[in-house]
């Protein structure tokens, strides 16, 4: 039987990429975007399998309704895909909190409304997947990236649960962790305004590195969807899936940082207790 999904940003990069794999796998996919329009040529193309629907995942007032109304019309969501995100790049002290609060909406707020919608109907059926794009920001941050890192850092540590906790009830989570794809999230990030010429080197080869790499990147957003689809089809799917040999390569080194920080101070760590 053909699944239902449900996908947010799914006009553009992962987004789209998902729902064409899905709608080739003969799939049903509600694809949710600010701009409908932008799913004009999808919805021409597959109108049996493709819904388009308004949604800015930071409204979180809609987010019930847009979920009741799909279930309504299509009886269930067989998988959820948060995917809606941008980037952002800015040193901590150049980051404003309206930057970090808004950042948090999209990447964090806004998946946590979307998964408690689809929760109360995955939970009945005992099925259903929930995929959470994170990033490998999501597993080891650099200078620039703070504030975007945290969202991610966050996403994960709330899918972290989230899959514990469902995992018993028969639905999965899928944490996916992608490095630099050709998708546009580097083309319509935002930057911090007011730079700090202190950050020069350290922010600044990442605002050049953002600025100069939108484009050129090495990941195919076809060929994520294709994985990500293996993953979720697989008897034993993983928790994490890192896509991308940068993203793998980086996870790697950054948790044998974390590995080697632990390793060296083991015992001043365990020397906390109480004396007996």
């Amino acid at each position: 039987m053909s699944k239902v999904w449900l996908i947010t940003g799914a006009n553009s990069g992962f987004g789209r990429a998902f729902t064409e794999a899905a709608v080739a796998a003969g799939d049903v996919v509600v694809a949710a975007a600010r701009r409908v329009s932008a799913l004009d040529d999808l919805v021409a193309a597959h109108p049996d399998q493709v819904d388009p629907v308004a949604l800015d995942v930071t409204d979180t007032a809609a987010v019930d309704r847009v979920v009741a109304d799909v279930v309504e019309r299509h009886g269930r969501v067989d998988v959820l895909v948060n995917n809606a995100g941008r980037t952002h790049v800015g040193s901590v002290e150049e980051t404003a909190d309206e930057e970090l609060r808004s950042l948090f909406d999209v990447h964090l707020f806004g998946p946590a409304a979307l998964t408690r919608a689809v929760l109360p109907h995955m939970r009945a059926r005992r099925s259903g997947a929930i995929v959470q794009l994170s990033s490998v920001g999501g597993q080891g941050s650099m200078p620039g990236f703070g504030a975007y890192s945290a969202t991610k850092f966050a996403l994960e540590g709330l899918s972290e649960a989230l899959a514990a906790e469902v995992r018993p009830l028969g639905i999965r989570v899928l944490i996916v962790e992608p490095g630099a794809f050709r998708t546009s999230l580097f083309g319509n990030g935002s930057l911090s305004g007011d730079t700090i010429a202190d950050y020069a080197d350290t922010v600044g080869a990442t605002r050049s590195f953002v600025e100069a790499g939108d484009g050129g990147q090495a990941g195919d957003p076809a060929k994520a969807a294709a994985a990500v689809l293996t993953a979720l089809n697989a008897e034993e799917p993983p928790l994490r899936l890192a896509l991308g040999a940068d993203s793998i390569d980086t996870i790697h080194a950054h948790l044998d940082l974390v590995r080697a920080d632990l390793n060296a101070w083991d015992k001043v760590g365990r020397d906390t207790e109480f004396d007996a």
